[in-house]
């Protein structure tokens, strides 16, 4: 059973031997998580498969059982203070979500932008969460000392819908108000429609009304990914449909035989943001140095070095 935001949580403090992890297949080549596993308890999250290197339940114990790396920053001094270091951009929170509400007792993110600027490296931060308005000091000093980019993830505009799929998350009123204090203040800020649900928040009106506010909001660009079903993902995925949508779960049985939903599916969606961009005038990620998938937002294992920092 789809274990739902509300639950008992458990924050269990672990000091990580390495935290700077090696990428392959995206735009970047690092990345950095401060937390495992995440109370925003969105049921389609690509990352709770990392719950299985610990030996957890990444559907039942995603949002309930969190791992605070409390000495990620210190490790991660260590490592880009190393001769080999080459400033390259590194992705602040691939595998969780960087600002769950934990992070306003820890600071471990804010710590981590600290050193990213302490080392001039450029940084590239995703998280569905307002908070990340509190470090706009540090996101500003990066700025200037380096580069950072802000993807700020919303699904759908439709508060009821988003409660469902995004248990633990603000409102997407709240995000976009955060999308445009960002640019208020100089930083380079996206939306994420992210991820696209099939029967869900695919419809054309619901894509459009998410592109149009990220341009009323000042988003410097729009960036989108459909979903993704992983293992793990898939068990917790449709424990969601079963018990909150149970008629969508032919429709995804017949799309979802595997991993990825069909091209010509994913090929008609990408047409249908394409357009509504273009007429909002915001184009898609432009990551630095090379070019990228869509998917700037969401990494699925598939594209990411497995191995996850030692404890």
């Amino acid at each position: 059973m789809f274990a739902y935001h509300g639950s008992v949580r458990e924050y269990v403090e672990v000091r990580v031997k390495s935290v700077l992890n090696r990428v392959e297949g995206m735009p970047f080549r690092w990345s950095v998580n401060p937390y495992r596993g995440c109370v925003h308890g969105c049921p389609f999250c690509y990352a709770r498969k990392t719950h299985w290197f610990l030996d957890q339940d990444g559907v039942a114990n995603w949002s309930r059982r969190i791992f605070v790396k409390v000495n990620a920053p210190d490790i991660l001094r260590a490592e880009l203070a190393r001769p080999t270091w080459r400033r390259e951009e590194v992705a602040v929170g691939t595998a969780t979500d960087p600002y769950q509400p934990i992070e306003g007792k820890y600071r471990i993110t804010r710590r981590i932008l600290q050193v990213l600027c302490e080392f001039r490296t450029p940084a590239s931060l995703v998280t569905r969460s307002p908070l990340v308005v509190r470090d706009l000091d540090v996101l500003q000093d990066l700025a200037r000392r380096a580069h950072v980019t802000v993807c700020v993830s919303i699904a759908t505009l439709d508060t009821r819908l988003a409660r469902e799929l995004e248990p633990g998350v603000a409102p997407p009123t709240q995000r976009l108000q955060a999308v445009a204090r960002l640019v208020h203040h100089g930083i380079p800020v996206g939306v994420l429609l992210a991820p696209i649900l099939p029967g869900l928040t695919d419809a054309p009106k619901n894509l459009q009304a998410v592109i149009r506010a990220a341009c009323d909001h000042g988003a410097h660009f729009v960036g989108y990914n459909v979903l993704y079903l992983g293992q793990v993902t898939r068990e917790a995925f449709f424990g969601f449909l079963r018990e909150r949508h149970p008629d969508l779960v032919p429709l995804y049985e017949r799309l979802y035989p595997r991993t990825h939903a069909p091209r010509a599916y994913t090929a008609a969606v990408g047409r249908i943001v394409a357009a509504y961009r273009a007429r909002s005038g915001l184009g898609p990620p432009r990551p630095r140095g090379r070019a990228a998938p869509e998917q700037l937002a969401l990494f699925p294992e598939d594209r990411l070095d497995a191995r996850e920092p030692e404890m």
